[in-house]
């Protein structure tokens, strides 16, 4: 007789203690009622009479799954996301809310949908920093009466139909092919602009011609040709020659 009750009572006292980690906490329910929050470390529970339900406060890493979502230039396409929240209040969360998991999880999948809806494609793609940070927000609204801080949302995964993605490669083709063509007429704007500071020189200045025309013969003489140049000016000296010939011609 002495031997059962012994054991029911090292089960009561065994049933009675509990550890709680550093990043739990306990909730304590006495008869049923919510009593405080105890933790970490040692707790001792009056057997029968008092229950403890344990809450996480490290940050849960929960993944939003890929939805279909409109945009609105009317645009389909695949969005998948990721949520970062933890638990401030572990009273609110066990009491509030039956599990704040799922309600986080159904409350940001709603979110994230009307929130990207609002948006056109291209802000979508240009603007995803300040459009994760409305989503946090809104989340975070909704989470807070329980218990639950939502510190960040992350679009990991935009996904355009096909249709859409050779759309925007023929853009970005279009784009480079205009890039390139601007600078093409750049360079050839610079070049003319060049060219006309230089025979605006040579015509200041004729000996300059020369000088240039004797580094262009000396630099075709190194490649040992047989090419036969006549520089400008011999071609004036030879008409002038042949001019001064004739005048010579009717004088006689």
């Amino acid at each position: 007789m002495y031997t059962y009750i012994i054991v029911i009572a090292v089960l009561l006292i065994a049933s009675s203690i509990k550890v709680v980690k550093e990043y739990d906490r306990g909730v304590i329910f006495f008869l049923g009622k919510c009593t405080g929050v105890r933790g970490p470390g040692l707790i001792i529970l009056i057997p029968i009479l008092e229950k403890m339900t344990k809450v996480t406060l490290r940050t849960i890493t929960m993944n939003i799954p890929s939805q279909k979502i409109i945009t609105k230039d009317n645009v389909s396409i695949d969005i998948a996301a990721v949520a970062y929240y933890l638990i401030v209040d572990p009273k609110k969360s066990v009491i509030a809310i039956e599990n704040v998991y799922d309600a986080v999880n159904q409350i940001s999948q709603t979110t994230v949908r009307n929130v990207v809806g609002r948006f056109s494609l291209d802000q979508l793609l240009s603007q995803t920093s300040d459009i994760n940070v409305q989503i946090k927000d809104v989340i975070d609204a909704h989470t807070e009466p329980w218990g639950a801080q939502v510190t960040a949302v992350e679009i990991k995964d935009i996904v355009l139909p096909d249709n859409m993605q050779r759309a925007m490669a023929k853009e970005a083709e279009a784009e480079r092919e205009r890039r390139a063509k601007i600078v093409a007429a750049q360079g050839e704007f610079e070049a003319a602009e060049k060219l006309g500071q230089a025979a605006d020189l040579i015509s200041a200045h004729p000996v300059a011609l020369q000088l240039r025309t004797l580094q262009t013969m000396a630099e075709i003489s190194v490649e040992k040709n047989s090419t036969i140049i006549f520089p400008a000016q011999f071609m004036t000296t030879v008409q002038e020659a042949i001019s001064m010939i004739r005048g010579d011609s009717k004088k006689g």
